[in-house]
């Protein structure tokens, strides 16, 4: 065992071996060396060895713990409840067995098993935990049941009995138990019962947490539409703490229903249960001045409430009510917050939320005077005003912050830009002074300044200045240097380095991030996006895996989180795990690294139809199959991961996020279909003797073929679809949603070439099972699709022709979507080459089959059949065509290597030393990442050139 802990394996298994030369029905040493095989790469054996010790169903613990260890191992968690079943047969009485049990039932999600183990250990042991194990179960069951009404008449209301028995019998113990039954109300949608047990008895268990018993009422008050309780609790809580703004919300939302309602309160009794209710806008007025009073004598100062009055405000004008309350002018508001509050970094978030407040006419002045408040010191060689502490840095920052969001700076022409610009990089140098003694981990005060400066340098490039993107990819690199910690500049350089076509400098970016767990998830796409698009097929492959890493483990994990939860009786977390588990696996993004991996796969390794077919054996895929949930596909990009101060019109809308999953989802759905085309192919080659139709149709491949067929016009319809959607010419927002592949795809004609490939399988097909005879117009078809498919191949090879990074006027232009049809072509070449393998396939029997007749009837020649000539002369084409490409692909390398980035000089800008020498820093990064693109895409379309050489039938 220390062997194997020390992960010395093969030591391990020699000494396993010793002990059973000895003891040769020694379990434990069995088991221990079936560790050692399964880590060395030899499970069939180590499975072996396993399942002989399991057949004998040991009790021994030490064999029953280091089984269970090899199935986790081997990812056969099922395995290990056989184990303890036969285990908890032959020791009925042992509370640590049946507990296991339990846990292996939790751990593969048997519920109604999990049920029946949880009351049988309490029947053994009487612990309060054992039976809300088997309580918990039944809630599970209602959770996953199909059939909502089952879950409603049969678990929940079973579950509330099993509860009630122990609330009678007066033994409920622990705070868990009550937040249980609280669930189980709260599911049954009795929130009346579920409000006395958290106002009774039973709910001064409930301590964990703070406040837990107010917010659970709270809950159930709004369920129940108990508005004046509503008001009163969070009247009550904000008199504790002014500064929670949860129950701001709710008591404005409570006052204004009760107005709307027109409630009043009752003359003789208490207003409600929870005391005191205000139902008008006066009493509401002056609960938050009174606040701001308090506030005034508090130690430390707190936001809350005066927020809460801009929000009163907000709410008011919203109802149509503008000054007659009396509650002051926003803008003053505002200005007195920003005195309060604007060298604290939140202060600009907080006043983002109010800015419409403000009527436009007023922006300029608002900015005007919240920067005369602000202590800067002239500096005497330049105009600029410098601050002189962190603190002054911090309000300038947030002024600078709110311009951008009220579109200040939008309005300006180019001249007046770039003198901010200039300004803004001029104050991020003099701020880095404050941020001397900063560790490397932390982020420099000043950092905002140089993001801000190259969201004013993008704004310049979207309106066609070609220079103003070198200038942000130098800028972001110096911040970068100063501060290596700050994802932002990171995030940002990730994205404009691959709107440029330049994928080689992010995978580095992307690994600095460090990204954790669910961030795979979250951001994962900033990085699966590209990194095959722009013909980094290692990098794509390494991403694919980190993606997929994730999800499989997440598998395992989530019932480690499921079974730690209920040792410690946190049972409302149990639901929560559930549904983030059930959230990854329809996670969009799972499904295109799922998808995308195997493209990539078949991509790398399938040269001919033989490999093809070992590729799609060993990935398991078939056409018929489809695991991608569809209708519960979820979005779960983090599309404001990058900072953005736009105003609200230039921002991220509901309806970018939209469209974007629309287009992602029509983009998967070719994805999938493509794949599934192809793992179609191999199942067709294993025909039956030609002719005999019934026969074939009994060995299942004339279905094969009508599926292909139906995935086609599937494809097909799909391929519309899409085309629909990119009429609507939508353009995301620079930093929004990156916008698929689809374009590409359609516009370089690579769709159509794959899709008359597809088709031509099926006219092989039919000339497969008909035979040669009386075949002359089918032959004529398929002799016509060859011609039409090298014309087509020819034009998607045109699209890829030109300089993929060009100097003009002194900067450099990337053009990227010549490498993105780069490597369509390379795709499309690949697909070419498995449907020829498949025709090679079909035709050399009909060959050997004429040459026989040619030899039996002793002529000298036999008219071969013009599909040979066809064929031959398509092979050969496309042995001409793609050594082409290759040569082009040369001259492609030859030109990046020569580009001489050293004479380019940024014009409109006057680079400081520093600029420079990170301007030579990016320009050689994008250079370097096209000439490794080239590379790859030139060493991939080599190994297809081999293959086609051996296409001579």
């Amino acid at each position: 065992a220390d062997y194997l802990d020390n992960g010395n394996n093969k030591m391990a298994i020699q000494q396993a071996d010793k002990l059973l030369k000895k003891h040769k029905d020694l379990h434990c040493a069995k088991v221990l060396k079936a560790i050692g095989l399964q880590r060395t790469g030899k499970q069939d054996e180590a499975y072996a060895l396993a399942q002989e010790v399991a057949a004998l169903e040991p009790t021994d613990d030490n064999s029953l713990q280091a089984l269970t260890i090899l199935y986790r191992e081997m990812h056969r968690p099922e395995l290990v409840t056989k184990l303890y079943e036969a285990a908890v047969k032959k020791v009925p009485n042992s509370e640590e067995y049946h507990s296991h049990l339990f846990m292996a039932y939790a751990r593969v999600g048997e519920y109604k098993k999990m049920q029946q183990a949880g009351m049988a250990l309490y029947k053994i042991v009487p612990k309060n935990p054992y039976y809300f194990w088997s309580v918990m179960s039944l809630i599970m069951q209602s959770i996953s049941a199909q059939d909502e009404n089952l879950s409603k008449t049969m678990f929940l209301p079973l579950a509330e009995r099993m509860v009630e028995k122990m609330v009678k019998e007066d033994k409920i113990e622990a705070e868990a138990e009550v937040e249980l039954y609280y669930m189980i109300l709260e599911r049954l949608e009795k929130y009346k019962e579920a409000l006395d047990v958290v106002r009774g008895k039973l709910g001064e268990k409930l301590t964990s947490e703070l406040q837990s018993r107010e917010n659970k009422c709270m809950a159930m008050y709004k369920k129940l539409q108990r508005w004046p309780e509503c008001n009163a609790l969070s009247r009550r809580l904000l008199l504790k703490n002014s500064d929670d703004w949860q129950f701001y919300i709710t008591y404005f939302d409570s006052v204004f229903q009760l107005i709307d309602e027109s409630w009043a309160p009752p003359a003789e009794q208490e207003h409600s249960l929870e005391g005191e209710v205000h139902c008008s806008v006066e009493q509401a007025v002056e609960f938050i001045e009174e606040r701001i009073t308090e506030e005034s004598k508090s130690s430390r100062p707190l936001r809350g409430p005066y927020l809460a009055k801009l929000e009163l405000i907000r709410r008011l004008r919203h109802r149509g009510c503008n000054d007659e309350y009396k509650l002051g002018d926003p803008e003053e508001l505002m200005f007195q917050y920003f005195k309060k509050f604007g060298d604290k970094p939140c202060c600009f978030t907080d006043l983002k939320v109010f800015v419409d407040l403000l009527p436009p006419s007023q922006y300029t002045k608002f900015i005007h005077q919240l920067l005369e408040v602000i202590p800067l010191s002239g500096a005497a060689e330049n105009e600029v005003a410098l601050p002189g502490d962190i603190k002054a840095l911090q309000q300038h920052l947030c002024v600078v912050q709110l311009s951008r969001l009220l579109g200040i700076y939008h309005a300006m022409d180019k001249k007046e830009k770039l003198t901010v610009v200039q300004e803004l990089m001029f104050r991020y140098r003099h701020g880095l002074e404050f941020g001397k003694s900063c560790l490397k981990t932390e982020l420099q005060f000043s950092d905002y300044y140089c993001l801000l400066a190259v969201h004013l340098l993008l704004d310049l490039w979207l309106e066609g200045e070609e220079a103003a993107v070198w200038q942000c990819l130098t800028l972001l690199e110096e911040g970068l240097a100063h501060s290596p910690s700050n994802a932002q500049f990171k995030l940002l350089l990730i994205r404009i380095y691959c709107r440029l076509g330049a994928f080689e400098p992010v995978a580095e970016l992307y690994s600095s991030l460090d990204a954790k767990h669910i961030q795979h998830d979250t951001i994962g796409y900033l990085l699966t996006r590209y990194a095959e698009s722009l013909g980094h097929y290692a990098a794509a492959s390494q991403s694919c895996n980190f993606a997929l890493r994730f999800f499989h483990s997440n598998q395992k994990d989530t019932s480690e989180y499921i079974i730690q939860a209920y040792k410690y009786g946190a049972f409302e977390k149990i639901p929560e795990f559930i549904a983030f588990r059930n959230r990854l696996n329809s996670s969009l993004h799972f499904a295109q690294v799922r998808t995308e991996r195997m493209l990539l796969d078949l991509l790398l390794e399938a040269d001919l139809s033989t490999s093809l077919e070992e590729s799609i054996k060993s990935m398991s895929l078939s056409p018929e199959e489809d695991d991608i949930p569809w209708k519960d596909l979820r979005d779960n990009r983090d599309l404001t991961v990058l900072f953005n101060w736009d105003p609200k019109d230039r921002d991220i809308s509901e309806e970018h996020r939209k469209l974007s999953l629309e287009e992602e989802t029509l983009w998967l759905r070719i994805r999938s279909l493509t794949l599934r085309l192809v793992s179609g192919l191999p199942t067709l080659s294993h025909t039956v003797q030609p002719k005999n139709s019934e026969k074939a149709a009994e060995n299942g491949i004339s279905s094969r073929i009508d599926t292909i067929r139906a995935l086609l016009r599937q494809l097909e319809a799909t391929v519309d679809s899409g085309k629909k959607f990119l009429e609507q010419k939508i353009q995301y927002p620079v930093l929004g949603p990156p916008p698929t592949r689809m374009a590409g795809f359609l516009s370089s004609g690579s769709c159509q070439c794959q899709t008359s490939l597809f088709y031509l399988v099926s006219d092989i097909y039919v000339l497969d099972t008909n035979g040669l005879e009386d075949s002359a117009e089918i032959q004529e078809r398929i002799g016509n699709s060859f011609k039409s498919l090298v014309e087509r191949l020819t034009d998607l090879f045109n699209k890829c022709k030109g300089d993929l990074i060009e100097v003009r006027d002194g900067t450099l232009k990337t053009h990227p979507n010549l490498l993105e049809n780069l490597v369509f072509f390379v795709e499309t070449i690949s697909i070419a080459l498995w449907v020829s393998s498949y025709c090679d396939s079909v035709l050399r029997p009909f060959k050997s089959n004429l040459q026989k007749k040619k030899k039996k009837k002793k002529e000298s020649s036999v008219a071969m059949p013009p599909v040979f000539t066809h064929f031959l002369d398509y092979v050969t084409e496309l042995q001409t065509l793609t050594s082409n490409v290759i040569d082009h692909i040369k001259g492609l390398e030859i030109i990046l290597t020569a580009l001489k980035l050293e004479e380019l000089s940024l014009k409109d800008t006057l680079l400081l030393q520093e600029e420079k020498k990170f301007t030579k820093t990016v320009q050689g990064k994008v250079q370097s990442s096209y000439h490794h693109s080239v590379q790859e895409i030139g060493e991939l379309l080599k190994k297809r050139l081999e293959t086609i050489k051996k296409l001579k039938i």
